[in-house]
């Protein structure tokens, strides 16, 4: 994809670095869901170590990306009147990287027992989550190109955090109403709250989004 000269110019390394950012960002979310649908499937396996390690590259990749981008608009003098709004979201879409990252880290030390009645909904509320970032990551990229359509995109971002909410909210009364130890409850809520943060990271980031996109079109 290219981003628009209208933002950038032709700098045309900014916009590779850009476009990659995003990349990486949708990319892991895909390996994030196959891992904690591998997980909830099978436990910890050589596949699940494969996927987190992919994520871990994927945010590592990202943090490089991300000091490239902050160098190049500062040092170069690029894009004056959107430099700190470009590199706000960029740092911010990259917290998702690194809770995908955490979340899964957790699982893999952790070892939780989630019990098959509870399957359903963890993978119901990480496909939830997913969809927030991939919306997120599209409205982005639309940001660049055309940031008077990126209200669509956070439309969806917004209604995807709010059903991962309801999701989760129902999982947690579920675990909270089973025959569990109380310690087995609070390590399972926990998990739960791992994933839900990643669509209200979304969120967060969409709404920074919305107003820099506002900004654009004034």
């Amino acid at each position: 994809m290219v981003i628009s000269a209208r933002l950038f110019g032709r700098t045309k390394e900014l916009e590779t670095q850009v476009d990659t950012f995003f990349d990486q960002l949708s990319e892991a979310a895909v390996i994030y869901r196959l891992a904690v649908r591998g997980y909830l499937r099978e436990g910890i396996t050589e596949e699940f170590a494969a996927r987190l390690e992919d994520v871990c590259d994927k945010e590592a990749e990202a943090d490089k990306l991300r000091r490239g981008i902050k160098l190049s608009l500062y040092s170069n003098l690029l894009i004056p009147d959107s430099r700190g709004d470009v590199l706000g979201l960029i740092e911010t879409a990259d917290e998702i990287l690194s809770l995908f990252k955490s979340s899964l880290w957790a699982l893999d030390v952790e070892n939780p027992d989630i019990h098959e009645d509870l399957t359903a909904g963890y993978r119901r509320l990480t496909n939830m989550v997913v969809k927030s970032v991939d919306e997120l990551a599209a409205g982005c990229r639309v940001f660049f190109r055309s940031p008077h359509l990126v209200s669509s995109y956070n439309a969806k971002v917004t209604l995807y955090e709010k059903e991962a909410d309801k999701i989760s909210t129902g999982l947690k009364k579920q675990i909270f109403s089973a025959e569990f130890a109380l310690a087995e409850k609070i390590q399972l809520r926990e998990f739960v709250d791992r994933i839900d943060a990643i669509a209200d990271q979304a969120e967060d980031v969409a709404d920074r989004l919305t107003i820099y996109a506002i900004k654009r079109q004034n």
